[in-house]
């Protein structure tokens, strides 16, 4: 008799049979006729235009990291959850269990938070747009002469 662990494994190593075998059929059933169109970068069955070098703003980094950091996190709850509903232990423990469970799970959360409160406080959650700088010319000619221009051809 196999233990959960011993189920769990081979559902694993199912997985990664199943997956060599289809790809494996695949390789032997696909036509392979490379041409230029083929080879050529794909964007939306579009002629690709430009570079595809371009700089894009840091913060879809900062919060793309953000996401992925609290999203990892909060997969941690779900085992504890999964334990925290577990009668026997709590039983077992005379409540004791289930006082535990329950305040390191706060405590998780709550570094959590402050973890968010940090990220907000130092401004990475803001979307601010870069202000245009409007270049400015010094010019020798004065003021008043470009006013009296502009009023001559005025309409």
């Amino acid at each position: 008799m196999l233990s959960d662990f011993g189920i769990i494994l081979l559902f694993i190593l199912g997985a990664f049979a199943f997956i060599a075998v289809v790809l494996f059929v695949a390789r032997l059933l696909h036509p392979h006729k490379p041409n230029v169109e083929k080879n050529s970068t794909y964007e939306s069955g579009e002629e690709p235009v430009g570079n595809a070098n371009i700089q894009f703003n840091i913060r879809f980094y900062v919060v793309a990291l953000v996401f992925v950091l609290f999203d990892v996190e909060l997969v941690f709850l779900f085992p504890w959850a999964t334990v925290f509903g577990q009668e026997r232990l709590i039983r077992a423990t005379g409540g004791l269990w289930g006082w535990f469970a329950l305040a390191e799970a706060v405590l998780f959360v709550v570094i959590l938070a402050l973890g968010l409160a940090y990220v907000w406080a130092k401004g990475y959650l803001d979307w601010i747009k870069p202000q245009p700088k409007i270049p400015t010319v010094e010019t020798k000619v004065p003021i008043d002469l470009y006013k009296q221009v502009n009023e001559r051809y005025k309409r």
